[in-house]
């Protein structure tokens, strides 16, 4: 089964300023980035269900070479991505305050 995975507008930003800081490393570091995130939104589109529960319905997938962490939730038959956190940001604060908002700001990813 494929799932749909979608992505909320703080994900995106979490992403964009991820992708922004390695790039001011690197050049090309940012694109990078972004191909390791692409590998685990495919994770996240075939077995979401791989990674066990982390804070109430959150689950968290870690990125292979990058110290980020995809916070997400199964709802139905999609996984909904709330936030790319790097490993140093206090994740417990920062899932707290996702449990308050709406459900605004999503957009569907494709996965090849």
């Amino acid at each position: 089964m494929n799932w749909i995975v979608l992505v909320r507008t703080k994900a995106e930003r979490d992403l964009k300023e991820a992708r922004d800081w390695y790039e001011g490393k690197r050049p090309g570091l940012g694109d990078e980035f972004l191909d390791e995130v692409a590998v685990a939104m495919s994770v996240l589109a075939t077995v979401p269900e791989r990674e066990r529960l982390y804070f109430r319905q959150f689950r968290r997938l870690l990125l292979r070479r990058f110290p980020y962490k995809v916070f997400y939730q199964i709802v139905g038959e999609r996984v909904v991505v709330f936030r790319v956190l790097h490993g140093k940001q206090n994740h417990e604060r920062q899932v707290r305050g996702l449990l308050a908002d709406g459900q605004n700001g999503i957009r569907a990813v494709t996965t090849a």
